[in-house]
């Protein structure tokens, strides 16, 4: 038998959208129906031409999606909004009906997509837990054998016989989130309930997911805007763009192009035009380039090379102290680390008008594999004054020179980490070398014990 679980065939989505047409005042009940009346008596007369009504619009949430979901995976499915995520999530779970194509699902399946749906503030947290388990699909025995698993999970003990309107909203979050996490679909789906509640609990909640697939072979579609959530619980993502398939395929990889289409991936950025140039009247940006150790503008560097990063900015007006800074972050959007002119003496001198060009170089051996986004900023902090702070100015890749070693295998995959520097290592032989060595290794410790004849 085959492990697919979820297929999906050129599966389409499409809605109707109304638009209120120019000068159209908003009507009261009465005059809908009286409307209503007339449009069925010219319908009887002639053929009504709604259809072709220039105030109604057709909209694809979704166009000929087709993907295959196998038993185990947990798979994120990313997008900017409006890209159609929530859509294929609620079709998914037959709560809207396709306009066309097929979905084939083996399996019970359970779906997260508004925690809470079902409670009732009134009751308490203990009648709720069983009024929403029921509503899930859960029968009472099941919630009554879960019932301490849950409350302990929601960590909401001490208020099981308050009314729920009482909560808080973290404590309602977590009890809704809770029951509905103890369901044992063979597939679970969800649409950015994790992003509630504190940091801890959304810890504890990624560590559910992650367990409960693993040990339980539980196939889990989730939608997500962070994409720590996404790379922490899936193994596999679909990205979708404008209600299409964009990518699918591992993880780390989808993401990154994810990531990557709302960067520049431009290593130099220009502004010809003062006024529409970022800055204000006491400073104005002119350029950002990524340049090679020769001065010439690059946009892909060996691990072994230096990379300087430069701007070009013309001072408007004297007596200001202008602190100049990157922000350098990898294409999963974490910051690698920042860097601000303190060594210079414009640190703390005012600027005489002109233009300045201010360079910071990244030494050789620092930076890991992948792309670099770079952000900078001209700012005074000691006088709580930014002049201008441009996001994802520029951006460069850092290329793996441990290809060749890979043929032979001496290294093997993309070493982890945010920077990959050379660092100095010192090893010493403990005992002189060319004398014999008697080595008594001990099994427990793997400790490797030399006694010099």
């Amino acid at each position: 038998m085959s492990d697919t679980v979820i297929r999906v065939e050129n599966l389409s989505k499409k809605y109707v959208l109304s638009h209120q047409q120019e000068g159209q005042q908003y009507k009261a009940l009465r005059d809908v129906i009286a409307d209503g009346a007339k449009a069925v008596g010219r319908t009887l007369l002639k053929p009504s031409k709604a259809a072709l009504s220039p105030s109604r619009e057709e909209f694809w949430a979704l166009k000929d999606v087709s993907f295959e979901i196998k038993q185990g995976d947990r798979v994120g499915i990313i997008g900017r909004n409006g890209a159609g995520k929530s859509t294929l999530l609620k079709v998914l779970s037959r709560i809207v009906e396709p306009t066309s194509g097929s979905i084939s699902i083996r399996g019970r399946v359970a779906s997260l997509l508004e925690v809470g749906t079902g409670f009732h503030p009134e009751l308490t947290g203990r009648e709720n837990v069983y009024l929403n388990g029921a509503i899930l699909g859960m029968s009472r025995e099941e919630i009554k054998r879960k019932f301490d698993e849950i409350v302990a999970f929601a960590e909401v003990e001490k208020f099981l016989d308050t009314p729920v309107k009482r909560y808080s909203s973290g404590m309602y979050v977590r009890l809704a989130f809770s029951v509905a996490a103890h369901l044992e679909p063979e597939i679970l789906i969800i649409d950015e309930v994790l992003a509630v509640g504190d940091t801890s609990f959304q810890k504890k909640c990624l560590r559910m997911m992650e367990d409960v697939s693993l040990e339980s072979g539980r196939t889990i579609l989730i939608v997500s805007h962070d994409m720590q959530t996404v790379l922490s619980i899936c193994n596999k993502a679909v990205f979708l763009d404008r209600g299409k398939v964009k990518a699918i395929g591992s993880c780390e990889h989808i993401v990154k192009d994810y990531l990557d289409t709302g960067h520049s991936k431009t290593s130099l950025r220009t502004w010809e035009d003062r006024d529409v140039a970022p800055g204000n009247n006491h400073v104005k940006l002119h350029s950002v380039q990524v340049i090679d150790k020769n001065n010439n503008n690059n946009e892909s560097f060996k691990i072994s090379e230096p990379v300087g990063i430069q701007m070009v900015y013309e001072v408007l007006k004297e007596d200001e102290i202008f602190w100049q800074g990157f922000s350098f972050h990898n294409s999963q959007g974490i910051n690698i680390f920042d860097s601000h002119n303190v060594n210079t003496k414009w640190y703390q001198e005012p600027h005489p008008k002109g233009k300045f060009v201010s360079t910071v170089w990244i030494p050789a051996n620092l930076l890991a594999e992948g792309m670099v986004i770079v952000s900078c900023a001209i700012f005074n902090h000691a006088k709580h004054k930014v002049y201008f702070h441009e996001k994802d100015v520029v951006a460069f890749n850092i290329i793996d020179t441990f290809e060749a070693n890979s043929a032979r295998g001496d290294c093997v995959g993309q070493f982890p980490g945010l920077i990959r520097p050379v660092l100095n290592w010192e090893v010493q032989a403990l005992v002189p070398l060319g004398r014999k060595q008697e080595s008594l290794p001990n099994q427990e410790y793997g400790e490797f014990v030399s006694h010099p004849k």
